[in-house]
């Protein structure tokens, strides 16, 4: 496994883009050494490592256990060609000492915010460790992004990982049981499935930060993606990017993405929400129906080609443009993290729900099990 991440993510251009470098054997062997280094590392006394997902289509994703989180996913263009589509750094180290934490994480116990760092569940307060300014953000100073998961790779296709979050970790109450199955279709899908318990009351909102680039790591700006979300309505934020309560219609502001629209159309207009965001940074509540997954989004690239559908259970969708993207980390293949040249769309339940009572509940009681399912799927359009 470790052995075809490096021929790849030792070779590919600085575009990030579609095939691998011809080696030598000796530079191959070199390549090997070195991500195995790279990756292969121990960390909180745990060992880490990198592991490939593949499907029958040549699709390939990448991930390490050090965050859970999705390293490359290589997908066909519209010309048959793999391209990354996933940012990602090429170490754990790099991870570690990264200025944006989220790159590819699976985030936990609470994606998004919650308001001023402390719930009540039942009239107990907790607190929370305040790493947003006043708010806390994806779990807190330590989230799931910076622990080591428990790795299994049952075939070539699937990766399951588990995390035990012990009691009162980050402040949250509960022992909380974490398993993450991550998987590879034949039908280009990577499903993310995510499951819980807890011995004591608790809230859980779990989801995975993959920031996307459809035209290929490295390849310059997202604004001219297209992008549609089947969601009516978004939650306003205040300048700390926490709901302001009642939910907003898209319907005639910058968030109408009910139709096919980049995402540079309009994220320049004289709009408080977008100068509260910097841009989007924002949940858009989903035209959810039915048990199963339910379609949520579209984005295409422009220059690739790449089509990706966004289907989940979840009630939300947090669409974020790289608005603090800031030159200061350097991608695998060997370019910088530049201002909006990634965007972020994770499924979710709503931020700051644990204060919010109106929203959809994110408690997790003893006895139930937290299961959801959200897939992104790849095609292609000329």
């Amino acid at each position: 496994m470790i052995k075809k991440a490096a021929l790849y993510l030792m070779g590919v251009a600085a575009v990030g883009c579609t095939t691998v470098n011809k080696q030598t054997d000796a530079q191959t062997s070199a390549a090997d050494s070195a991500m195995a280094s790279a990756f292969n590392q121990t960390v909180d006394g745990k060992p880490t490592a990198l592991y490939i997902l593949k499907n029958k289509n040549n699709m390939q994703a990448s991930f390490t256990n050090y965050g859970g989180r999705l390293v490359s996913l290589l997908v066909p263009d519209k010309d048959g060609k793999l391209t990354d589509v996933v940012v990602g750094l090429n170490s754990v180290d790099a991870y570690k000492n990264s200025t944006e934490p989220y790159f590819g994480a699976t985030i936990g116990r609470y994606g998004n915010r919650i308001a001023n760092g402390k719930f009540s569940i039942d009239g107990t307060e907790y607190t929370l460790f305040k790493n947003n300014g006043a708010h806390t953000l994806h779990g807190g100073k330590k989230g799931f992004q910076y622990v080591v998961w428990d790795a299994q790779q049952p075939n070539d296709h699937t990766l399951v990982l588990n995390y035990l979050s012990k009691d009162m970790e980050e402040g949250y109450p509960g022992n909380l049981k974490v398993k993450v199955t991550y998987s590879l279709t034949d039908n280009n899908e990577l499903k993310m499935e995510y499951d819980a318990t807890t011995d004591k009351k608790t809230v859980a909102n779990l989801t995975n930060h993959a920031f996307f680039n459809l035209n290929g790591e490295g390849s310059g700006t997202i604004l001219n993606h297209i992008v549609q979300i089947n969601a009516d309505r978004y939650n306003p934020v205040d300048a700390g990017l926490i709901p302001l309560g009642p939910l907003a219609p898209v319907a005639g502001t910058p968030f109408d993405f009910r139709t096919p629209t980049s995402i540079g159309a309009r994220i320049g207009a004289d709009n408080v929400q977008l100068k509260n965001g910097v841009g989007y940074d924002h949940n858009f509540i989903l035209n959810s129906g039915g048990s199963g997954p339910t379609h949520a989004a579209t984005v295409v690239g422009d220059k690739s080609g790449i089509v990706m559908d966004i289907y989940t259970q979840e009630p939300g969708l947090q669409f974020y443009s790289g608005n603090f993207m800031k030159s200061k980390n350097t991608f695998k293949g060997g370019t910088k993290d530049d201002f909006r040249t990634a965007f972020a769309m994770e499924t979710q339940h709503f931020p700051d729900s644990p204060n919010r009572p109106e929203y959809p509940t994110t408690i997790l009681n003893p006895g139930q099990v937290y299961h959801t399912v959200s897939v992104y799927k790849f095609s292609t359009k000329k």
